[in-house]
């Protein structure tokens, strides 16, 4: 797409929403207790290969028409696929078992699905992403949330040492990527850079600083990834659990997006979602792009956001009213995993999926990042 004023885009994304024909109240944050998740048992594994390769395409994934054919996942199924595995800096590996504790089965399991109509799209026609080239408006929020992986993938700031991405983006489902082992993380700030040397004693000879956009890359402590991603743990709903949080050795300085549990389409502003990635056609560019929700389940989203691998990994987010304030807050409510080719009737069909954070995502990933329930209990 031909470059648009950013403000003239944001503009009309808000004017989008506020003349739809839904109501304010609508499109309002509403917070609601989630369950908790515990920790039950903590146990030393060895250590990872590191061995597997990136994959840009995944294939053969069970989506939502494959799924609706599965029988639905009791507690105990559910806290195998929440648990998780724990990898460090220096190769350690640990899995925790986990239960839950005021948990509604039946509200995990309420069906969300509507009538939308499907389509398949990685980029045809006209292309619907926007680099953003301004480089103050690519250090700044909402923007500066994402961030750039080592392996390749996009993630978003969660927390000032927190890093939400893809699973796949540092495990193939069977072992440990290989760049997974040094894994870094790269925060877009503004640098200046000198086009010409000072002589000393000399004010004519001073030339102007050039300021340019550049990673400043930092180490991961952990990395935490849920069972449910791993194929020994289950196969067909997998790409439900393809999420990881990344810890990093030092925190950062800027603006992060919160996290919140991810509405039914029909709570969505004009039924569009938001989200930003280093997509890898458009190499030291960041890439903005707003899309529809063509069909979702309890788990998953489809979508027609155009995108290319590198955006694997980044957040989704939308943006709602706080209750009883007339502020709009972004909240992160899903991953984008990526370009997939998916079963459908026992077909491949290609469509762009996104995992929801649900209420036990929400409750596990919180405590992830904050280290503690009692900050956790409503999302």
């Amino acid at each position: 797409m031909g470059p648009i004023p950013l403000l003239l885009l944001l503009s009309y994304t808000a004017v989008s929403v506020v003349c739809g024909v839904e109501s304010e109240e609508d499109y309002t944050w509403h917070l609601r207790k989630v369950p908790q998740v515990l920790n039950k048992r903590t146990v030393t594994l060895s250590s990872p290969g590191f061995k597997a390769e990136a994959k840009p395409v995944l294939n053969g994934t069970c989506g939502i028409e494959c799924q609706s054919r599965l029988p639905l996942a009791s507690v105990a199924d559910l806290e195998n696929f929440l648990s998780y595995e724990t990898v460090y800096e220096n190769g350690t590996r640990t899995s925790t078992e986990v239960y839950f504790r005021d948990f509604d089965v039946q509200a995990e399991h309420e069906v969300m699905k509507d009538s939308h109509s499907r389509g398949k799209r990685q980029v045809y026609g006209m292309d619907s992403r926007f680099s953003i080239s301004d480089k103050q408006f690519v250090t700044n929020y909402p923007f500066s949330t994402t961030v750039k992986i080592s392996t390749g993938c996009t993630g978003i700031l969660v927390s000032p040492k927190h890093v939400l991405t893809a699973a796949h983006c540092v495990h193939d489902g069977t072992d440990y990527i290989k760049g997974a082992k040094k894994l870094r993380v790269g925060i877009l700030k503004l640098r200046s850079k000198r086009r010409g040397k000072k002589r000393k004693g000399s004010k004519r000879n001073k030339r102007a600083a050039e300021v340019k956009p550049s990673f400043q890359w930092t180490r991961v402590k952990h990395t935490q990834v849920p069972k449910g991603w791993f194929r020994e743990v289950t196969d067909d709903v997998a790409v439900d659990y393809d999420y990881a949080v990344l810890e990093l050795k030092r925190p950062h300085k800027k603006k992060f997006m919160e996290l919140g549990i991810s509405p039914t389409v029909k709570k969505l502003p004009g039924s569009r979602i938001h989200f930003s990635g280093f997509d890898d056609d458009r190499p030291g560019q960041l890439v903005y792009r707003f899309c529809s929700v063509s069909d979702e389940s309890n788990d998953l989203m489809y979508q027609y956001c155009d995108a290319q691998p590198g955006s694997s990994g980044s957040g989704i987010y939308i943006r709602l009213k706080e209750p009883e304030k007339k502020k709009w807050k972004r909240k992160i409510i899903g991953i984008f995993s990526g370009h997939r080719w998916v079963d459908v009737n026992g077909m491949q069909q290609d469509y762009n999926v996104a995992v929801r954070i649900t209420p036990l995502k929400y409750a596990q990933i919180c405590f992830w990042i904050r280290g503690n329930y009692a900050d956790c209990q409503y999302g």
